[in-house]
């Protein structure tokens, strides 16, 4: 292990000499630590606790011997200072007999070691190159830590980032989450068709003209997922087809088709909403849209189309449970839902088809008061 080997290598007569403070207001014990040490450390001294916490500030040390009894400043607040500046680095009170006591609470205040002044050499030396191993591996584990924090951080802001493309590499869950609706409906109205097929020949004739009605819609569904499956299969390889289309037919479609007729869907507004864009594409649009609003147990979907100077604008109100600002934040970054067999994709569709028609999108909710959705779409030109 790393810690392991930076032991074993700092517990032989070191090649590096680390560097170590020798804190003492006496010139001749200063002096007199400060040559014991030197033949095994790099050597500097204070002869004030204000000017080592200076050295301190400037530097980082292996280890500080440090006197307990100073004038201005004593060693136990210089070492609350010390522990202020630089909390890894070993600290070795040194005290005169009859101070056993202070030392003891110099320990407890984050000291590492304590003498008795004057120190034995060989104690002294021992004690200095086992705290300085100490800090040696506390600044290696510290330094460990933050580059795992620092790492980390930066994976975190790299997911964040590339959060609201989640959806685009997950094409084919995409795939199945907008085949199954009108997948659903091919069923239901296959179904119903073969009901009334059964049924025919004993009852009004007038059946006849409702079996092919849900004939077309059995054909107009079906032709939807024939899109969508041949828009996965060259989407790499063909653009959207662009054609001037009715917007409010459109969502009436949807709604017909997608959902029954849902009557909770109640689309309004102007007559006239020219678009262009790709038919089965602003199908996805609404579908998505409708499909979040209901599922998300709303009672009415209100669709709103107004056309203006600046474009058609289509205003979509629910009265469902609503989102607070976190919800809405990852709602719109994609990859986000609220139900369990969910996938999230729905808004991230949306936006993105929106920007491939040249239209902007907004989200407003609030827990408890429901949903709006603004989109704005440019107004198709004559010719």
């Amino acid at each position: 292990m790393v810690t392991e080997a930076i032991l074993t290598q700092s517990s032989a007569t070191p090649t590096v000499k680390h560097p170590v403070l020798v804190i003492d207001d006496e010139y001749g014990p200063r002096e007199s630590v400060a040559f014991a040490l030197s033949s095994d450390f790099n050597v500097d001294t204070a002869e004030r606790a204000a000017e080592g916490l200076a050295k301190i500030r400037a530097r980082e040390y292996a280890t500080i011997v440090l006197d307990i009894r100073m004038p201005e400043m004593d060693g136990i607040r210089a070492l609350e200072e010390i522990r202020k500046v630089d909390p890894l680095v070993a600290v070795i009170m040194l005290t005169g007999y009859g101070t056993l006591l202070t030392a003891q609470q110099a320990i407890a205040g984050g000291a590492n070691q304590y003498l008795r002044k004057p120190p034995d050499i060989m104690e002294l030396l021992a004690a200095v190159r086992k705290q300085a191993e100490g800090t040696l591996v506390r600044r290696h584990q510290a330094k460990l830590t933050r580059e795992a924090l620092d790492l980390s951080l930066t994976l975190k802001k790299e997911i964040e980032r590339n959060e609201p493309q989640v959806w685009q590499g997950r094409a084919s869950v995409e795939l199945v989450h907008d085949l199954n609706n009108p997948l659903t409906v091919v069923i239901g109205y296959a179904t119903l068709l073969a009901e009334e097929a059964r049924q025919l020949a004993a009852r009004d004739p007038e059946l006849g003209s409702k079996l092919l009605d849900y004939t077309r819609m059995v054909e107009r569904a079906a032709e939807y997922c024939h899109h969508l499956s041949e828009n996965w299969r060259l989407s790499t390889k063909k653009l959207m087809e662009m054609k001037r289309l009715d917007l409010m037919q459109i969502a009436r479609d949807v709604q017909q088709v997608i959902f029954f007729g849902n009557p909770a869907i109640q689309i309004t507004g102007a007559a006239d909403t020219p678009v262009l864009g790709s038919k089965f594409e602003l199908m996805r649009v609404f579908q998505n849209l409708f499909k979040n609003a209901l599922e998300a147990g709303a009672e009415s979907v209100a669709v709103a189309l107004t056309r203006g100077t600046d474009g058609l604008k289509v205003v979509i109100t629910d009265n469902g449970p609503g989102m607070d600002s976190d919800s809405i934040r990852r709602a719109l970054q994609g990859g986000y839902t609220s139900k369990a067999s969910g996938t999230g994709l729905g808004l991230g569709i949306c936006r993105h088809l929106i920007s491939a028609h040249g239209g902007t999108f907004e989200l407003k909710s609030e827990l408890g008061k429901g949903t709006e959705i603004r989109l704005t779409f440019p107004i198709a030109q004559p010719g």
